[in-house]
């Protein structure tokens, strides 16, 4: 029978079952178009569920809360003290039948045992699990248990699990120390049989500003947009004198100070700018209090660098006390914590093997977060080192650090170590795993101006100028790739487009064949991926150009899992126009018909031709392109740079782009405006087409 659904239990608060969904939900998004979220039971009725919220807004799903669950836990314990506990699993499976016969796979979360009182005396999760047919994830924290205790535990759930005739999907073993990991490897060896074990990382209970916020019910005083995700390792009470107080402070710590204490606020902003003390994360203003007006005169004046402050209306005992009792929360928003969950689930977890096991058919919908996914899991398969020679910007940094947490890519930043380093603490990421590369005091600097010279000394360049070109982080990071020092490079948030690509060009050089380098952008619209091309780089190319443009694009959309079909785009279909520009088009898609006989081609054809099918039946019937477009090929830069703009606008597609084409070795470049989504996805794609070389 094929796996439709998935019931996800725990026993102990803490053991990561929201964790674990998200692993989980990851790969059915990445599968398959509509997934559901169903909660059986939720704690109250009267209070939103986090776990419901977090799934709904994390994965977009296409839900109305109040159908993500079934009841609550007064409900649920009045039903079972009456004797009407089949009563409530038909209730149950009434619900839960009607989303799963809406969706194409459900995933269930259960409530934790430790939720329900002595009232229900069996395991409720199973019961319910049995009912609705779903196969079962069992989720085991080692956080307050022996090696042997959790060996035991995995032993007996098995076994429960089997009594009870529920199919276990897997087991899952949280919160593990080094110790306890060995340990439990050698118990399990011959017998993991879907079981997976993954190491305690700190960072992901630690406490971060926004829970601060929320666990104090703080006002903000001083807080940018990027301080919410701050993660707080320790907190300290401001009660000394500021030469002795400066000695206890350590990294991320949170510090609880009377407003009027001038000189501890001083000096704690200090210490943010000075190599010589620790970066703390935020600061806590007891008693709602405001910090004198030339303090917060002075501290408005600082420039690019700012600890958050808080302000709370008790008193510094009752905060600092208050603060201990306060949880660490995963939200939407804390995408550096979500980022290092799912690099540990990837690495830890056989991807594959779960793929194979959710054995529901499959659909032809491709969404954006679907498309998301497959280019992480792609470059993670393959991890390649990528080089980000715009160090300096705070969008590549935090980019750098979600890229590093989710695994997939190995990075190389270049500029001075120092720098990089307090600039990235001081932003409060964790860029430890990277590579950094002081290029101007690199011992391969003179290396690559030989080899540049060399390149280009018949061109009439002289060492001299060489030597100022490798002084450019640009030109520094493509004789990176070309050396293979890297496997790829992504530039153009600082830098212009002609910046990034002419040292590719004048090092990298174009692919056999190809004269041309030209890009795409994947446009993501709500059920599909559209491949377009060339929309940021060959300003008006003739009929040859034409042609490479559509055969790179072909070749990208392919390695990329999209089986092309190329649209030459013109404003008249088939033979039903002329000019020059309708002919240039005519004359490329000949070109590239003689080249590339593999590829599925239709031109000239106007755009509703191409993409929409009631159109093609009418234009051009016999096509096996027209209707099914995946590949569009704009005849200039000015037709096709407006058009996905215009895509993008106004249908809320997401572009992910400029792609290069072309180049023997990849180099890509982003727009100046870009976000660190779009850095994100950029660094992805650089490592698969590295992968692909």
């Amino acid at each position: 029978m094929k796996i439709k659904s998935l019931y996800i239990s725990a026993q102990e608060k803490g053991a990561g079952t929201l964790f674990v969904s998200m692993g989980i939900m990851e790969i059915l998004k990445r599968n398959l178009h509509r997934v559901a979220f169903f909660r059986p039971i939720i704690s109250s009725k009267d209070k939103i569920d986090g776990d419901i919220e977090f799934m709904l807004q994390r994965y977009d799903l296409d839900m109305k809360y109040e159908d993500t669950y079934g009841f609550d836990i007064e409900y649920v314990e009045t039903m079972i003290a009456s004797n009407r506990s089949n009563e409530l699993i038909n209730q149950l499976i009434t619900k839960f039948k009607k989303i799963e016969n809406q969706y194409d796979f459900v995933l269930c979360e259960g409530i934790r045992r430790s939720f329900l009182t002595t009232t229900i005396n069996y395991d409720l999760n199973i019961k319910i699990a049995q009912n609705f047919g779903s196969s079962v994830i069992n989720i085991i924290s080692a956080k307050n248990s022996t090696a042997s205790e959790v060996y035991e535990d995995i032993l007996m759930e098995r076994e429960n699990l089997s009594s009870e005739g529920c199919n276990r999907f897997a087991t899952f073993v949280n919160r593990l120390s080094e110790e306890k990991y060995e340990k439990l490897e050698k118990k399990l060896q011959g017998s993991r049989e879907n079981t997976y074990l993954f190491k305690e990382i700190p960072e992901l209970d630690l406490l971060t500003v926004q829970d601060v916020i929320e666990g104090l019910d703080a006002k903000a005083i001083l807080l940018g947009e990027q301080d919410h995700t701050r993660v707080i390792r320790g907190i300290k009470v401001a009660a000394l004198t500021l030469d002795n107080f400066l000695n206890h402070i350590e990294e991320d710590d949170l510090v609880i100070v009377p407003a009027d204490r001038s000189d501890i606020i001083l000096g704690l902003f200090g210490a943010l700018y000075s190599k010589n003390y620790p970066n703390i994360s935020a600061m806590v203003f007891p008693f709602n209090m405001q910090a004198h007006a030339n303090i917060k005169k002075l501290i408005d004046g600082l420039n690019s660098f700012n600890i958050p402050v808080l302000s709370v209306s008790i008193d510094t005992y009752q905060t600092a006390k208050k603060l201990s009792n306060v949880n660490a929360r995963l939200r939407v928003t804390s995408e550096r914590k979500i980022s290092l969950a799912l690099g540990l689930f990837h690495s830890n977890v056989d991807i594959e093997l779960i793929e194979k096991k959710i054995s529901t058919a499959k659909t032809n919908v491709v969404t954006p977060m679907m498309f998301e996914y497959k280019l992480f899991e792609l470059a993670r398969l393959n991890k390649k080192r990528i080089v980000l020679p715009e160090s300096m910007d705070e969008r590549i940094l935090r980019a750098a650090e979600i890229t590093l947490r989710r695994g997939v890519a190995d990075i190389i930043l270049l500029g001075k170590v120092e720098e990089i380093k307090e600039n990235y603490m001081r932003f409060g990421l964790d860029l430890s795993g990277a590579t950094i590369i002081d290029y101007m005091n690199s011992e391969l600097m003179q290396v690559f101006i030989n080899e540049f010279y060399e390149k280009r000394k018949e061109k009439g360049l002289t060492r001299e100028a060489a030597k100022d070109a490798m002084g450019h982080e640009n030109y520094f990071g493509t004789m990176m790739v070309q050396l293979g020092y890297a496997d790829g490079m992504v530039s153009g948030a600082v830098h212009s487009t002609g910046e990034t690509i002419r040292p590719a060009l004048q090092i990298i050089k174009t692919k056999p064949g190809i004269t041309v380098v030209s890009s795409v952008f994947f446009m993501c619209l709500k059920t599909e991926v559209l491949v377009y091309g060339d929309c940021a780089v060959n300003q008006d190319p003739d009929a040859d150009t034409l042609a490479q443009i559509a055969i790179s694009s072909a070749n990208t959309a392919e390695a990329f899992g999209i089986e092309a079909k190329v649209a030459m785009l013109s404003y008249s279909t088939g033979e039903s126009g002329s000019g020059a520009d309708v002919d240039k088009v005519r004359e490329a898609t000949k070109i590239v018909k003689s080249k590339r006989e593999d590829i599925l081609i239709e031109g000239p054809i106007q755009y509703d031709a191409a993409v929409n099918k009631s159109v093609a039946r009418t234009k051009l019937p016999n096509s096996k392109v027209a209707g099914e477009a995946n590949v569009l090929i704009f005849p200039d830069l000015n037709t096709g740079n407006n058009t996905y703009k215009a895509v993008q606008r106004s249908s809320g597609a997401v572009a992910i782009g400029p792609i290069l084409q072309g180049l023997n070795k990849p180099i890509n470049d982003l727009s100046r405006g870009c976000l660190v989504t779009d850095i994100v996805n950029t660094i992805a794609i650089t490592a698969i087409q590295a992968g692909q070389n």
